[in-house]
This record gives structure tokens, sequence and C-alpha cells, in this order.
């Protein structure tokens, strides 16, 4: 089976490998790659907007004496799908990103997602700002309006209302010393006597007189019976 695919080969007993040239290949030596575009990028030559995520054939090689904290950098060659104007595109391990060099302007870009941060973390620092200004402010409104509304009481009250007040709260406090002293004078023990309990305690001592005179009555009648019918037997 081997002889029939030709995957043996015949080396001579005075083979000797080392003799064999070998290509010197250089450092940054390009190869041929599958690239898909990390940012949106526009063409300098044509103004062609490349979009980000379309593919490419590209070249790729490493960069020359640039490394960040030993961290190789590559180079991208690629074309513009409108003019094939050569585009390069370099790797950005320090801001997290890519950099394009030359060829075409890069419309986001790694720095700019930084920048929008910082700014975004400013205008929320000034919303903090604005709101701890707008509280003190709306404070210090409320208590100048509760200020003018009580100098307005104070100058609206005038001498005469003043001294008619303190004229009625005097004649309130006498009256109030009046109704307790009446209240001590009162004897709650004994029973007050009115005119009209008068009157009916006199209709019931008459009507108990007639009702002992009409039993009085009664008793002389029957015991004076009593002495006919003991009369009458004898």
């Amino acid at each position: 089976m081997g002889e029939r695919k030709n995957l043996n080969k015949y080396y001579s007993p005075d083979f000797d490998p080392s003799k064999i040239p070998r290509l010197q290949k250089p450092k940054n030596q390009q190869k041929k790659i599958r690239f898909m575009l990390p940012v949106r990028v526009r063409c300098n030559t044509c103004g062609n907007y490349m979009s980000q995520g379309t593919k490419f054939n590209c070249r790729e090689e490493d960069v020359i004496n640039e490394t960040h904290v030993g961290i190789e950098i590559f180079r991208f060659y690629i074309k513009c799908i409108n003019c094939l104007a050569e585009v390069t595109i370099k790797t950005d391990p320090k801001n997290h990103g890519y950099t394009v060099e030359s060829g075409a302007t890069s419309l986001y870009n790694g720095h700019e997602v930084e920048e929008e941060k910082e700014t975004e973390e400013n205008a929320l620092e000034c919303l903090e700002r604005r709101s701890v200004v707008s509280k003190r402010e709306m404070e210090v409104k409320t208590t100048l309006d509760e200020l003018k509304s009580m100098k307005s009481r104070r100058a609206s009250v005038s001498v005469e209302s003043m001294l008619e007040a303190l004229s009625r709260r005097r004649k309130q406090e006498e009256e109030n010393v009046e109704e307790e002293l009446l209240i001590k004078s009162i004897k709650f023990g004994k029973r007050i006597t009115r005119v009209d309990d008068e009157e009916e305690d006199k209709n019931y001592e008459v009507f108990d007189e007639k009702k002992k005179k009409k039993s009085n009555k009664r008793r002389d009648f029957g015991k004076s019976r009593t002495r006919q019918i003991s009369c009458v037997r004898c």
C-alpha cells in the first residue's frame, strides 16, 4: 500500500540532512489570512464606508521592535472594497483595540470608547452636583418664603389690634376666675329645694291626709255596727 501511494522514499547511506540549504525567512514575514474588520472605517481615497465585521483576505506581519508589556503587535494589510486602495491596521493591546495607520480613518475606536466613558462619568458627576445644588436652592427658597410670610404677618398686625387682643384675653381670664369661685362656693352634699319641689311636697301631704280621714271613717263605721248587732242579740 505504501509503494502504491508513493509514501516511502529512498535515502542513500551517505545522506546528510545538515548539508541541505534552508531558506532564511525574514522576521516579519507576511502571512495570508482571513480577516474581519474590527472597527468601522472610511477610505481616504474614495470616501467609501466599510462597516465593522466585513471579511477580507489580508496579509499579516509582526511589527518589529514594538511590544507592550511583552505582548506582540501585529499589522494587517487590507484593500478597499470600492477602489482597492491599501489600508493598514495595527493592534493596540494598551487600549484593548485597533488603530488605523494609513489609507483610512477609523470612526469608532478604543480611544473613543475610553473618552466616551470619561465623558459619561463626568456627566454623572455634573448631574450629582447639579442635584445637590438644586436641593440647596429649594431649601433656601422655602426658608426665604417662610421669613417673608412671617414679616408680612407682623407688618399686617397694628398696635390697636394687639391692644384689643390683650383686653379680650384679660376678660376671658376674669370670667374663668369668676366661674371657678362660683364652683367652689357651691356645696354638693346638701339638697337644694326649689319652688316646684315644695309645691309637689304640699300636694302629697294633702293627699295623705285625705286617705287617713277615709280610713278612720271606715273604722268608726265598723265599730258602731258591731255595737248595734251586739245590742240586738242581747
